[in-house]
Order: structure tokens, then sequence, then C-alpha cells
């Protein structure tokens, strides 16, 4: 065997050799031992991704009867300027976009002579058996598509409730006879009379026949 093939396989076990020493090198230095307890796994539970996507549900309903009873309905008139270029509200006045709310409180949903109702809205009012209450104005206020799914109504509402408070009040005024207010028990309403209760028969009286 010549020189050249002796250098040649000299040089080839050298290379080899220094590879397999920085290698047994390499694993005394960087080499993890496993650990005894494996950590914590975490494991999202489902829907609860989707639920902080979303808000964390839904905000409480407002019952605006009590509010009503407080309602400043000049300031009310300052609101309508928002629902003015969809509405008007004088007596006799025009359709718009919207039906004129002319004596809207407690009037039959989606009756207003001469409109054209969505879908929607005739839906929602069960043939006009449904009216404008104070609960169905104050939530359709605040979120019409939410409250009337399908209406045409492409207001984004009024989020405050005193401010739909002071609203609903000016738009009751609006009327030949105003709406009565409920009163601050949600009972009989103002200008009512209260359902009759029983009375006590006095000692010694027989009781009235049932």
């Amino acid at each position: 065997m010549n020189s050249y093939v002796n250098m040649g396989v000299g040089a080839f076990l050298g290379t080899v050799f220094v590879l397999m020493s920085v290698s047994i090198a390499s694993e005394g230095i960087f080499h993890s031992e496993a650990p005894e307890k494996e950590g914590f796994t975490i494991v999202a539970e489902e829907g609860t991704a989707e639920a902080n996507a979303g808000g964390g549900g839904e905000e409480a309903e407002v019952d605006i009867k009590p509010l009503l009873l407080k309602a400043d309905a000049s300031a009310g008139a300052a609101v309508f300027k928002k629902c003015a270029s969809c509405h008007t509200a004088e007596k006799g006045g025009p359709n718009k976009v919207g039906p004129n709310l002319w004596g809207v409180v407690n009037r039959p949903i989606a009756s207003h002579e001469g409109f054209s109702y969505s879908a929607g809205m005739k839906t929602f009012s069960e043939g006009g058996k449904v009216n404008w209450d104070y609960d169905h104005l104050s939530f359709f206020i605040e979120a019409p598509k939410k409250h009337v799914p399908g209406t045409a109504m492409g207001f984004a509402g009024l989020k405050k409730p005193d401010e739909r408070a002071n609203l609903i009040a000016w738009l009751r005024e609006q009327a030949d006879s105003p709406a009565p207010l409920p009163d601050a028990a949600g009972g009989a309403a103002e200008g009512q009379a209260a359902p009759a209760t029983e009375s006590k028969p006095a000692e010694g009286q027989p009781a009235p026949a049932q």
C-alpha cells in the first residue's frame, strides 16, 4: 500500500475520531434528564373560548315602567331628533322611511294606515293582536333587530334606559288621549280603577255567596 493511500486512510480515521469525540462531549454537556413527574396538560373546556369571545352572556333587560314615572318628556323631545329623519310624530304627519308615530303608545303593532310594514314586523304583530306597550317600545328602541327579527328598521338603538324613558314619555304625549302611566308597583295604571278586593264580613254576618 503506497504512502498516499495510507495518508488518506489516516485522515479519514482521524476525522471519524474527532466527530465521535465531539458527539460524546456534546452529549455530556447538553444532556437533560427526563423529569420524574410530568407537567400539567392544559385542556381548554369546550365553549369557554366561545363564551369569552361573545362577551360572557347577555345583559339583563331593564324594566322601563318605573323609569317612566320620573322621565323628562322635554328631554325626550331632544332625543326624538335622532328619529326624525325616519319618523314624524305630529298628528296627521306623513309616513317617511318609518310610519308616523302620533298615538303610537298602545297602538296595535304594524297597524298605521298607509305604511308598508316588513314581513318581520307583521309576524311580530300577530295580526294586530300585539300592541306597542311600554315594554315593547323600550325593547324595540333599545335593539330593533333583536326584539323584532326581520324588521327593516336599521336604527342601532338607544342603549341608555333613562334616554329611552324620556323618549317614550314624550311619545306618550303625542296623542289625543295620552296612554295612562303605570304606577310604581306596576299594577293598575294611572286613571284606571284598581281591581276590587274581597272584604272580610263583619263578625256575626254571613259571608256573601260565591
